[in-house]
Parts: structure tokens; sequence; C-alpha cells
């Protein structure tokens, strides 16, 4: 089976502007905080935890609170504008919001966002199996180095 992947360094369409042009579309505010907390995961591009969040944004000099930092992250993934990976390690916030599929390391836990492209005759086969229209798809990769 062939898929084509494309790390996620490239950004999805739009980027961080997009993001800001998403809230505002859906009428949130952009406090300084909300903006911080966007900022730095489209700057990281990786999966944080909330806490890592808070420690990089006061790394930076930039004056956060736990709770402030906790509430924007929940607000912006309810919204759409942020994923949100729930773990068995806690929650794990990315950047992207469009479908897309990961890879997570086993030997590192790193989780690496990755755009896959299923096959159309596995995805005809699929449907015929289950009886749904397949609209959309992400796949949760797991391995390890070669």
């Amino acid at each position: 089976m062939t898929t084509s992947t494309h790390a996620a360094e490239q950004a999805p369409a739009g980027g961080f502007e997009a993001a800001i042009g998403r809230c505002r579309d859906l009428g949130m505010r952009l406090s300084r905080q909300r903006r911080m907390v966007l900022e730095l995961l489209w700057d990281v591009k990786d999966h944080l935890s909330a806490r890592d969040i808070f420690e990089k944004l006061n790394a930076r000099g930039r004056n956060i609170g736990h709770t402030s930092v906790y509430q924007n992250l929940e607000a912006l993934q309810s919204a759409g504008v942020i994923e949100c990976l729930d773990r068995a390690s806690g929650r794990l916030y990315g950047y992207r919001s469009d479908p897309h599929s990961h890879l997570t390391c086993l030997n590192t836990g790193a989780i690496q966002d990755l755009d896959v492209e299923l096959p159309s005759e596995l995805v005809r086969q699929i449907e015929a199996h289950t009886g749904f229209a397949i609209e959309s798809y992400t796949l949760h990769l797991s391995g390890r180095p070669r």
C-alpha cells in the first residue's frame, strides 16, 4: 500500500494569520494572553502540554498564569482553532486544526504531524466493509526509528 506523507513543518493553508482570522470570524476576543498562546504554538509547531506552554511563555518573559493558559487553550480547542490530543500522560495541544494524522515515536513519545492520503481503492474497501461513506479520516501510527 502506498501512502503519501509530508511532514507538518509546512503549515496548513493560511498559517498563523488564518488562525487569527478564524478567531475573529468566530467572534473570539483576541486578548494578549490568547494571542501569546497561539503565537507560541505556531512558533514551535509541536504538541505541548498546558504546563509546557506556561513554562515556555514565562521563559520568554511573557507573564501569564496557569489558569489563563488553561482557559485559553480550552477556548481555542473548543472553537476548533487548535487541536487537542488526549494521551495517558495528559492533554497535548498543537497548532493545526485541519484533518491530519500522527506518528508517535515509541522510544521518545514524540509526535509528528503527517498528511496521509490513503489509496482510493482502500477507502472504497473500507466503505464497502462498513457501509459508511468516508468523508474524512485521521490515522494514528506508532513506530520506532530504523
